[in-house]
Protein backbone atom coordinates (compact mmCIF):
# COMPACT_ATOMS: atom_id res chain seq x y z
CA UNK A 1 0.00 0.00 0.00
CA UNK A 2 1.47 3.13 -1.15
CA UNK A 3 1.21 4.95 2.53
CA UNK A 4 1.62 8.67 1.43
CA UNK A 5 -1.40 8.49 -1.27
CA UNK A 6 -3.54 7.10 1.29
CA UNK A 7 -3.27 9.49 3.95
CA UNK A 8 -3.73 11.80 1.17
CA UNK A 9 -6.77 10.42 0.02
CA UNK A 10 -8.53 10.43 3.36
CA UNK A 11 -7.33 14.09 4.07
CA UNK A 12 -9.51 14.93 1.03
CA UNK A 13 -12.57 13.09 1.81
CA UNK A 14 -12.58 13.94 5.40
CA UNK A 15 -14.37 16.10 7.90
CA UNK A 16 -11.37 18.74 8.79
CA UNK A 17 -11.75 20.34 12.68
CA UNK A 18 -11.90 23.78 10.89
CA UNK A 19 -14.72 23.94 8.41
CA UNK A 20 -13.12 26.76 6.15
CA UNK A 21 -10.53 24.24 4.61
CA UNK A 22 -13.27 22.05 3.52
CA UNK A 23 -14.73 24.96 1.71
CA UNK A 24 -11.29 26.07 0.33
CA UNK A 25 -10.72 22.74 -1.31
CA UNK A 26 -14.00 22.33 -3.01
CA UNK A 27 -13.64 26.08 -4.08
CA UNK A 28 -10.50 24.94 -5.31
CA UNK A 29 -11.80 21.87 -7.50
CA UNK A 30 -14.50 23.79 -8.68
CA UNK A 31 -11.93 26.93 -10.30
CA UNK A 32 -9.81 23.92 -11.71
CA UNK A 33 -12.58 22.51 -12.96
CA UNK A 34 -14.49 25.47 -14.77
CA UNK A 35 -10.84 26.31 -16.06
CA UNK A 36 -9.87 22.96 -17.82
CA UNK A 37 -13.79 23.23 -18.98
CA UNK A 38 -12.92 26.07 -20.57
CA UNK A 39 -9.75 25.25 -22.43
CA UNK A 40 -11.43 22.09 -23.99
CA UNK A 41 -14.17 24.18 -25.39
CA UNK A 42 -11.83 27.09 -26.60
CA UNK A 43 -9.95 24.49 -28.31
CA UNK A 44 -12.32 23.02 -30.10
CA UNK A 45 -14.03 26.07 -31.61
CA UNK A 46 -10.59 26.94 -32.34
CA UNK A 47 -10.33 23.34 -34.31
CA UNK A 48 -14.03 23.71 -35.66
CA UNK A 49 -12.92 27.07 -37.18
CA UNK A 50 -9.74 25.89 -38.19
CA UNK A 51 -11.78 22.53 -40.41
CA UNK A 52 -14.65 25.33 -41.49
CA UNK A 53 -12.00 27.50 -43.22
CA UNK A 54 -9.54 24.61 -44.79
CA UNK A 55 -12.59 23.46 -45.90
CA UNK A 56 -13.55 26.41 -47.59
CA UNK A 57 -10.29 26.99 -49.14
CA UNK A 58 -9.63 23.11 -50.07
CA UNK A 59 -13.24 23.44 -52.23
CA UNK A 60 -11.08 25.85 -54.53
CA UNK A 61 -7.02 25.19 -53.69
CA UNK A 62 -4.93 22.03 -55.81
CA UNK A 63 -3.76 19.42 -53.82
CA UNK A 64 -0.04 20.64 -55.35
CA UNK A 65 0.72 23.67 -56.76
CA UNK A 66 3.38 24.47 -59.26
CA UNK A 67 5.10 27.86 -59.78
CA UNK A 68 8.10 29.17 -60.58
CA UNK A 69 10.36 30.92 -58.79
CA UNK A 70 11.96 33.54 -60.68
CA UNK A 71 9.86 35.09 -63.22
CA UNK A 72 5.88 34.65 -64.25
CA UNK A 73 5.66 32.40 -66.56
CA UNK A 74 6.88 28.57 -67.63
CA UNK A 75 6.01 25.60 -70.02
CA UNK A 76 5.23 22.45 -69.20
CA UNK A 77 7.86 21.17 -70.94
CA UNK A 78 10.15 22.66 -68.58
CA UNK A 79 8.65 20.69 -65.42
CA UNK A 80 8.16 17.63 -67.83
CA UNK A 81 4.78 17.49 -67.22
CA UNK A 82 4.15 14.45 -69.02
CA UNK A 83 6.34 12.73 -66.51
CA UNK A 84 4.52 14.42 -63.68
CA UNK A 85 1.46 12.83 -64.93
CA UNK A 86 2.21 9.37 -65.14
CA UNK A 87 3.32 9.38 -61.37
CA UNK A 88 1.27 7.36 -58.89
CA UNK A 89 -1.85 9.19 -57.09
CA UNK A 90 -1.73 12.18 -60.22
CA UNK A 91 -4.99 12.69 -61.47
CA UNK A 92 -5.52 15.85 -62.82
CA UNK A 93 -3.13 18.83 -64.03
CA UNK A 94 -4.45 21.93 -64.91
CA UNK A 95 -2.84 24.93 -66.22
CA UNK A 96 -4.09 28.36 -65.04
CA UNK A 97 -2.68 31.60 -66.68
CA UNK A 98 -3.72 34.00 -63.96
CA UNK A 99 -3.11 38.01 -64.36
CA UNK A 100 -4.72 41.21 -61.95
CA UNK A 101 -7.46 42.72 -64.72
CA UNK A 102 -9.42 45.46 -64.60
CA UNK A 103 -13.27 44.79 -64.82
CA UNK A 104 -15.78 46.84 -66.49
CA UNK A 105 -19.31 46.85 -66.61
CA UNK A 106 -20.90 49.66 -67.70
CA UNK A 107 -19.90 52.80 -65.83
CA UNK A 108 -18.93 50.38 -63.18
CA UNK A 109 -15.29 48.80 -62.85
CA UNK A 110 -13.52 46.49 -60.59
CA UNK A 111 -9.96 45.29 -60.01
CA UNK A 112 -9.48 41.56 -59.60
CA UNK A 113 -7.69 38.19 -60.60
CA UNK A 114 -8.55 36.74 -63.51
CA UNK A 115 -8.05 33.47 -63.55
CA UNK A 116 -7.58 31.10 -67.24
CA UNK A 117 -8.33 27.63 -66.45
CA UNK A 118 -9.13 24.28 -68.66
CA UNK A 119 -11.50 21.94 -68.60
CA UNK A 120 -10.05 20.03 -65.81
CA UNK A 121 -10.08 22.46 -63.28
CA UNK A 122 -14.38 21.61 -62.65
CA UNK A 123 -13.61 18.36 -61.88
CA UNK A 124 -10.58 18.90 -59.86
CA UNK A 125 -12.35 21.13 -57.40
CA UNK A 126 -15.56 21.48 -56.06
CA UNK A 127 -16.28 24.59 -57.89
CA UNK A 128 -19.98 23.10 -59.48
CA UNK A 129 -21.06 23.29 -55.80
CA UNK A 130 -20.08 26.59 -54.78
CA UNK A 131 -22.38 27.67 -57.81
CA UNK A 132 -25.26 30.46 -56.50
CA UNK A 133 -26.62 31.78 -59.77
CA UNK A 134 -26.18 30.90 -63.17
CA UNK A 135 -24.02 27.79 -63.88
CA UNK A 136 -20.34 26.64 -64.41
CA UNK A 137 -20.19 27.42 -68.27
CA UNK A 138 -16.15 29.01 -69.73
CA UNK A 139 -17.26 29.22 -73.17
CA UNK A 140 -21.04 29.64 -75.14
CA UNK A 141 -20.11 28.63 -78.96
CA UNK A 142 -17.23 30.81 -79.74
CA UNK A 143 -17.56 33.19 -77.14
CA UNK A 144 -15.80 33.04 -73.34
CA UNK A 145 -17.96 33.24 -70.71
CA UNK A 146 -16.77 34.12 -67.00
CA UNK A 147 -17.86 32.86 -63.80
CA UNK A 148 -17.36 35.54 -61.14
CA UNK A 149 -17.21 35.53 -57.40
CA UNK A 150 -20.46 36.51 -55.28
CA UNK A 151 -18.19 40.02 -54.08
CA UNK A 152 -17.08 41.24 -57.74
CA UNK A 153 -21.06 40.35 -59.39
CA UNK A 154 -22.26 42.51 -56.21
CA UNK A 155 -19.82 45.27 -57.11
CA UNK A 156 -20.28 45.22 -60.94
CA UNK A 157 -24.26 44.11 -61.40
CA UNK A 158 -23.23 41.69 -63.14
CA UNK A 159 -26.20 39.11 -63.95
CA UNK A 160 -25.42 35.50 -65.36
CA UNK A 161 -26.47 34.99 -69.37
CA UNK A 162 -26.80 38.98 -69.93
CA UNK A 163 -25.44 38.10 -73.01
CA UNK A 164 -26.59 41.82 -73.99
CA UNK A 165 -23.88 43.41 -71.30
CA UNK A 166 -21.35 41.42 -71.55
CA UNK A 167 -18.06 42.31 -69.14
CA UNK A 168 -15.14 43.50 -70.41
CA UNK A 169 -11.94 42.46 -69.34
CA UNK A 170 -8.41 44.86 -69.74
CA UNK A 171 -5.04 43.96 -68.82
CA UNK A 172 -1.44 45.94 -69.52
CA UNK A 173 -0.42 45.07 -72.76
CA UNK A 174 3.00 43.43 -73.40
CA UNK A 175 3.62 45.40 -76.85
CA UNK A 176 1.58 48.33 -76.72
CA UNK A 177 2.52 51.22 -76.80
CA UNK A 178 1.88 54.27 -73.88
CA UNK A 179 -0.29 56.54 -75.50
CA UNK A 180 -3.29 58.89 -74.20
CA UNK A 181 -6.39 57.32 -73.07
CA UNK A 182 -7.45 54.17 -71.17
CA UNK A 183 -7.94 51.47 -74.46
CA UNK A 184 -4.12 52.13 -75.69
CA UNK A 185 -1.68 50.54 -73.50
CA UNK A 186 -4.46 47.69 -72.64
CA UNK A 187 -5.63 44.77 -73.72
CA UNK A 188 -9.10 44.58 -73.92
CA UNK A 189 -11.59 41.59 -74.11
CA UNK A 190 -15.22 41.06 -73.37
CA UNK A 191 -16.92 37.68 -71.48
CA UNK A 192 -20.24 36.83 -71.03
CA UNK A 193 -21.41 36.49 -67.22
CA UNK A 194 -22.51 32.51 -66.96
CA UNK A 195 -22.33 32.06 -63.07
CA UNK A 196 -22.02 33.21 -60.02
CA UNK A 197 -19.78 31.38 -57.00
CA UNK A 198 -19.45 32.23 -52.95
CA UNK A 199 -17.01 30.09 -51.65
CA UNK A 200 -15.00 32.23 -48.99
CA UNK A 201 -14.61 36.21 -48.84
CA UNK A 202 -11.06 36.24 -49.99
CA UNK A 203 -12.02 34.59 -53.46
CA UNK A 204 -15.45 35.86 -54.22
CA UNK A 205 -14.11 39.44 -53.43
CA UNK A 206 -11.01 39.01 -55.75
CA UNK A 207 -11.48 35.98 -58.77
CA UNK A 208 -13.16 35.84 -62.01
CA UNK A 209 -12.54 32.54 -63.91
CA UNK A 210 -12.28 32.60 -67.94
CA UNK A 211 -11.24 30.32 -70.26
CA UNK A 212 -7.54 29.34 -70.69
CA UNK A 213 -7.25 29.99 -74.32
CA UNK A 214 -9.33 33.73 -73.38
CA UNK A 215 -6.61 34.73 -70.94
CA UNK A 216 -3.78 33.37 -73.05
CA UNK A 217 -4.72 35.48 -76.32
CA UNK A 218 -5.50 38.43 -73.63
CA UNK A 219 -2.10 38.18 -72.08
CA UNK A 220 -0.47 37.62 -75.48
CA UNK A 221 0.80 34.21 -74.51
CA UNK A 222 1.11 31.08 -76.95
CA UNK A 223 1.39 28.45 -74.39
CA UNK A 224 2.68 30.03 -71.54
CA UNK A 225 1.18 29.11 -67.81
CA UNK A 226 1.70 30.64 -64.45
CA UNK A 227 1.07 28.21 -62.56
CA UNK A 228 0.01 24.04 -62.86
CA UNK A 229 -2.29 23.25 -60.29
CA UNK A 230 -2.43 19.32 -59.47
CA UNK A 231 -5.45 17.16 -58.00
CA UNK A 232 -4.42 13.77 -56.08
CA UNK A 233 -6.45 10.60 -55.91
CA UNK A 234 -7.94 10.34 -52.56
CA UNK A 235 -5.50 7.81 -50.64
CA UNK A 236 -2.53 9.83 -52.30
CA UNK A 237 0.48 10.74 -50.10
CA UNK A 238 0.30 14.28 -50.88
CA UNK A 239 4.25 14.39 -49.15
CA UNK A 240 5.41 11.74 -51.26
CA UNK A 241 3.97 12.61 -54.44
CA UNK A 242 5.34 16.56 -53.98
CA UNK A 243 8.34 15.05 -53.29
CA UNK A 244 8.70 13.43 -56.45
CA UNK A 245 7.11 16.63 -58.24
CA UNK A 246 9.84 18.54 -56.95
CA UNK A 247 12.48 15.92 -57.57
CA UNK A 248 11.29 15.75 -61.74
CA UNK A 249 10.78 19.96 -62.01
CA UNK A 250 13.80 20.79 -60.62
CA UNK A 251 15.14 23.62 -58.27
CA UNK A 252 13.79 26.33 -60.11
CA UNK A 253 10.24 25.68 -59.05
CA UNK A 254 8.19 25.96 -56.13
CA UNK A 255 5.79 22.65 -55.23
CA UNK A 256 3.54 24.01 -52.55
CA UNK A 257 0.45 21.78 -50.92
CA UNK A 258 -2.75 23.13 -49.71
CA UNK A 259 -1.01 24.20 -46.08
CA UNK A 260 1.70 26.40 -47.93
CA UNK A 261 -0.70 27.77 -50.34
CA UNK A 262 -2.16 29.47 -47.66
CA UNK A 263 0.73 29.49 -44.95
CA UNK A 264 -0.04 32.92 -43.31
CA UNK A 265 -3.77 31.92 -42.79
CA UNK A 266 -2.65 28.65 -41.15
CA UNK A 267 0.07 30.21 -39.14
CA UNK A 268 -2.31 33.61 -37.97
CA UNK A 269 -5.36 30.66 -36.99
CA UNK A 270 -2.84 28.80 -34.99
CA UNK A 271 -0.61 31.57 -33.12
CA UNK A 272 -4.59 32.82 -32.38
CA UNK A 273 -5.17 29.26 -31.00
CA UNK A 274 -2.23 29.14 -28.72
CA UNK A 275 -2.39 32.44 -27.14
CA UNK A 276 -5.69 31.95 -25.82
CA UNK A 277 -4.22 29.03 -24.68
CA UNK A 278 -2.07 30.42 -22.90
CA UNK A 279 -4.41 33.09 -21.38
CA UNK A 280 -6.83 30.63 -20.07
CA UNK A 281 -4.00 28.07 -18.84
CA UNK A 282 -2.57 31.95 -17.01
CA UNK A 283 -6.72 31.84 -15.69
CA UNK A 284 -5.83 28.27 -14.80
CA UNK A 285 -3.03 29.00 -12.69
CA UNK A 286 -4.40 32.17 -10.67
CA UNK A 287 -7.11 29.60 -10.07
CA UNK A 288 -4.70 26.89 -8.26
CA UNK A 289 -3.99 29.81 -5.63
CA UNK A 290 -6.62 28.50 -3.73
CA UNK A 291 -4.82 25.33 -3.71
CA UNK A 292 -1.77 26.87 -2.07
CA UNK A 293 -4.27 28.22 0.38
CA UNK A 294 -6.04 25.44 1.07
CA UNK A 295 -2.85 22.91 1.55
CA UNK A 296 -1.39 25.50 3.85
CA UNK A 297 -4.17 25.75 6.13
CA UNK A 298 -4.37 21.96 6.24
CA UNK A 299 -1.12 21.52 7.17
CA UNK A 300 -1.77 24.17 9.79
CA UNK A 301 -5.03 22.14 11.18
CA UNK A 302 -3.08 18.61 10.61
CA UNK A 303 -0.33 19.45 12.65
CA UNK A 304 -0.99 16.84 15.71
CA UNK A 305 -0.79 14.50 12.88
CA UNK A 306 2.40 15.66 11.62
CA UNK A 307 4.13 15.22 14.78
CA UNK A 308 2.66 11.62 15.47
CA UNK A 309 3.65 10.61 12.23
CA UNK A 310 7.24 12.16 12.77
CA UNK A 311 7.67 10.14 16.21
CA UNK A 312 6.72 6.88 14.63
CA UNK A 313 9.63 7.00 12.46
CA UNK A 314 8.01 9.29 9.53
CA UNK A 315 10.53 11.41 7.76
CA UNK A 316 10.16 15.30 6.04
CA UNK A 317 10.25 13.82 2.49
CA UNK A 318 7.50 11.06 3.65
CA UNK A 319 5.57 13.81 4.76
CA UNK A 320 6.48 16.05 1.89
CA UNK A 321 4.97 13.75 -0.51
CA UNK A 322 1.40 13.13 1.81
CA UNK A 323 1.07 16.77 1.05
CA UNK A 324 1.82 17.24 -2.10
CA UNK A 325 -0.17 14.34 -2.95
CA UNK A 326 -2.92 16.05 -1.27
CA UNK A 327 -2.58 19.19 -3.86
CA UNK A 328 -2.53 17.07 -6.81
CA UNK A 329 -5.55 15.30 -5.60
CA UNK A 330 -7.39 18.15 -5.73
CA UNK A 331 -6.04 19.39 -8.92
CA UNK A 332 -6.84 15.98 -10.55
CA UNK A 333 -10.26 15.99 -9.52
CA UNK A 334 -11.00 19.63 -10.54
CA UNK A 335 -9.17 18.65 -14.04
CA UNK A 336 -10.74 15.22 -14.26
CA UNK A 337 -14.26 16.88 -13.93
CA UNK A 338 -13.54 19.60 -16.04
CA UNK A 339 -12.26 17.40 -19.23
CA UNK A 340 -15.56 15.52 -18.72
CA UNK A 341 -17.76 18.46 -18.49
CA UNK A 342 -15.79 20.35 -21.47
CA UNK A 343 -15.51 17.49 -24.21
CA UNK A 344 -19.07 16.30 -23.08
CA UNK A 345 -20.20 20.34 -24.00
CA UNK A 346 -18.18 20.48 -26.85
CA UNK A 347 -19.21 17.13 -28.36
CA UNK A 348 -23.02 18.39 -27.94
CA UNK A 349 -22.21 21.55 -29.92
CA UNK A 350 -20.47 19.31 -32.46
CA UNK A 351 -23.47 16.25 -33.07
CA UNK A 352 -26.64 19.13 -32.29
CA UNK A 353 -25.61 22.70 -32.82
CA UNK A 354 -26.96 23.91 -29.52
CA UNK A 355 -25.57 27.23 -30.01
CA UNK A 356 -26.59 28.95 -33.19
CA UNK A 357 -24.87 31.42 -34.76
CA UNK A 358 -27.30 33.80 -36.15
CA UNK A 359 -31.18 34.37 -36.37
CA UNK A 360 -31.39 34.42 -39.96
CA UNK A 361 -31.35 31.17 -42.66
CA UNK A 362 -28.62 31.66 -44.85
CA UNK A 363 -26.61 34.80 -43.76
CA UNK A 364 -24.16 32.90 -42.47
CA UNK A 365 -22.07 29.97 -44.46
CA UNK A 366 -23.09 27.69 -41.31
CA UNK A 367 -25.95 27.54 -38.80
CA UNK A 368 -24.35 27.14 -35.48
CA UNK A 369 -20.54 27.36 -34.26
CA UNK A 370 -18.35 24.80 -35.30
CA UNK A 371 -17.04 22.58 -32.81
CA UNK A 372 -14.31 19.98 -33.55
CA UNK A 373 -13.45 17.21 -30.08
CA UNK A 374 -10.04 16.18 -30.69
CA UNK A 375 -8.14 13.90 -28.38
CA UNK A 376 -4.49 15.64 -28.23
CA UNK A 377 -6.10 18.54 -26.91
CA UNK A 378 -7.52 16.48 -23.92
CA UNK A 379 -3.67 15.55 -23.46
CA UNK A 380 -2.38 18.91 -24.09
CA UNK A 381 -4.59 20.17 -21.26
CA UNK A 382 -4.22 17.35 -18.88
CA UNK A 383 -1.00 18.10 -18.95
CA UNK A 384 -0.86 21.42 -18.44
CA UNK A 385 -2.90 21.16 -15.70
CA UNK A 386 -0.44 18.76 -13.95
CA UNK A 387 2.44 20.85 -13.94
CA UNK A 388 0.24 24.04 -12.53
CA UNK A 389 -0.86 22.07 -9.87
CA UNK A 390 2.42 19.98 -9.12
CA UNK A 391 3.98 23.48 -8.49
CA UNK A 392 0.97 24.97 -6.36
CA UNK A 393 1.23 21.99 -3.69
CA UNK A 394 5.07 21.93 -4.03
CA UNK A 395 4.86 25.28 -2.97
CA UNK A 396 3.33 25.02 0.51
CA UNK A 397 4.50 21.39 0.85
CA UNK A 398 8.53 22.35 0.74
CA UNK A 399 7.96 24.50 3.85
CA UNK A 400 7.85 21.13 5.93
CA UNK A 401 11.46 20.68 6.84
CA UNK A 402 13.23 17.95 9.67
CA UNK A 403 13.87 21.37 11.59
CA UNK A 404 10.21 22.35 11.81
CA UNK A 405 8.70 18.88 12.66
CA UNK A 406 11.45 18.55 15.53
CA UNK A 407 9.67 22.05 17.07
CA UNK A 408 6.40 20.78 16.40
CA UNK A 409 7.34 17.37 18.24
CA UNK A 410 9.11 19.50 21.22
Amino acid sequence: MNLPLHIARRYLISKKSHNIINVISGISVMGIMVGTMALIVVLSVFNGFESLVSSLYNSFNPDLEITVKKGKTFTLEQIQADKISELPGVLFLTEVVEENALLKNGSRQYIARMKGVDDDFQQMTAIDSAIIDGEYILQHGQKACGVFGAGISYYLGVFPEDFADPVSIYVPGRTADFKPGLEQPFNQGNVIPAGVFSIQQDFDESIVLVPLWFARELLEYTNEVTALEIGLAGDADVKDVKSSIAAIAGEDFFVKDRYEQEELLYKIMNAEKWAIFLILAFILMIATFNVIGSLTMLIIDKQKDIAVLHSLGANSRLIKRIFLLEGLLISLTGALAGLILGGLLSWVQQEFGIIRLGQGEGFFIIDAYPVEVRGIDFLYVFLTVFVIGYFAAWLPARKISRKSLERKLA
